[in-house]
């Protein structure tokens, strides 16, 4: 039975986008002593009236207390500021007073995190971590910024541990758009081959913030050759017990290690951008998964750029694809510009449309749907793709 923190009228407007029981608390304080006397609730809504400062300094707390519970505020006026110093505080939302939809939609989401948190630990394999390769067959589409931005988004949301893998080997991005230096990569798991555990492969990783650790790829082209599929499906099978996401940037192409990658993958980001050459790669990869019998049910097709002015409508793009478009990302210079500074734009301005495009992508593709496993005969040895 969820807590709603808010004296007076402004509890029963709220009522309505929650569902269920609730228990009211006056204040803060009251409302941590509901709390305190529950170790089972998992979830606490703060009203308009509890002053902000105090309500992120009691979402602040209860992250490092109970970090399974959730805490959603309400406000009457959101701006960057606050959804930025909410997000750093450990609120998983915050929902615009009056807006039953979004408060409804925002309880179910942090249920879904803590039911995550909560799991107990188990060998079964739809118990481990979802992994999401990100994919597009056309350069240059954003694959990277798109990757980096959904492990920083999941590890905003509070799902756990979020590990990002840059899987392309030869010209990999991941570390400069994020200014990490790469003093460890992929290529130094190649003494651990056929024996790499748990230990091994955080020996290769490098932290970016709390909750969002990056495997790099190697700095030297010619290193790529080195590196075997094999290896890399080790090595997802070890991250997977790992972590609770796993998020997979890949080169332009469906190679051996991309597909290795794919076969394992409980979600596939197939990135695009509204232009024809785009647009057909897309056609061609989307053709080929289905050769390859990679499921329609876990593919998200997303259009980055989505309002270029390039004489392509939406519908247009989506009959084109003949499939329909999980998420419409907007074209920003802030995109590059986040990229040349080495800071994640959901990081840096999580209020900005592209950010929120993200966001609400993760949101409803990746937290809400059910974790899928992948699918049993998907790998079958040795493909060649050109």
């Amino acid at each position: 039975m969820p807590i709603l923190c808010e004296p007076g009228p402004t509890a029963v407007e709220m009522l309505s986008g929650i569902d269920g029981e609730v228990r009211r608390a006056d204040n803060l304080a009251a409302a941590a002593k509901l709390l305190d006397g529950d170790p089972n609730e998992t979830l606490v809504i703060i009203g308009p009236r509890a002053v902000t400062g105090d309500a992120l300094a009691f979402a602040a707390s209860l992250r490092l207390a109970r970090p399974a519970v959730g805490v959603i505020m309400a406000r009457r006026d959101i701006d960057v500021t606050l959804l930025m110093r909410a997000l750093q505080s450990g609120v998983r939302d915050v929902v615009q007073v009056g807006d039953d939809a979004a408060m409804a939609a925002a309880c179910r989401r942090s249920y879904e995190v803590t039911r995550r948190m909560l799991a107990p630990p188990t060998d079964d394999e739809s118990a481990q971590g979802q992994i999401v390769t990100v994919f597009g067959a056309k350069g240059g589409c954003g694959k990277t910024a798109l990757a980096v931005n959904i492990g920083v988004a999941l590890a905003m949301q509070g799902v756990g541990r979020v590990c990002v893998v840059d899987l392309d080997l030869a010209f990999g991005d991941v570390a400069i758009s994020v200014q990490l230096d790469p003093l460890r990569t992929i290529l130094d798991a190649l003494p651990m081959a056929g024996h790499l555990d748990e230990s091994g492969a955080a020996s290769l990783l490098t932290r970016y913030q709390p909750g969002l650790e990056m495997l790099l790829a190697p700095v030297t082209p010619g290193d790529a050759e080195k590196i075997p599929p094999r290896l890399v499906g080790e090595l997802l099978a070890v991250l997977r017990r790992m972590y609770d996401f796993v998020i997979i940037d890949t080169p332009a192409q469906l190679s051996e290690h991309v597909l290795t990658a794919m076969d394992v993958s409980s979600h596939l980001v197939l990135l695009t951008t509204p232009d024809v050459t785009a647009l057909k790669s897309l056609r061609v990869s989307l053709e080929m998964l289905d050769m390859l019998s990679y499921p329609r049910q876990i593919r998200s097709i997303v259009v980055n750029r989505a309002d270029s002015k390039v004489g392509l409508s939406a519908e247009q793009v989506r009959k084109v694809v003949r499939s329909n478009i999980a998420a419409h990302i907007p074209s920003s210079r802030a995109v590059p510009i986040s990229v040349n500074k080495g800071v994640p734009l959901v990081l840096a301005s999580p209020a900005h449309p592209v950010s929120q495009s993200v966001l609400k992508f993760v949101q409803q593709h990746l937290l809400t749907s059910p974790i899928r496993r992948p699918a049993e005969g998907r790998s079958r040895g040795r493909r060649r793709v050109a």
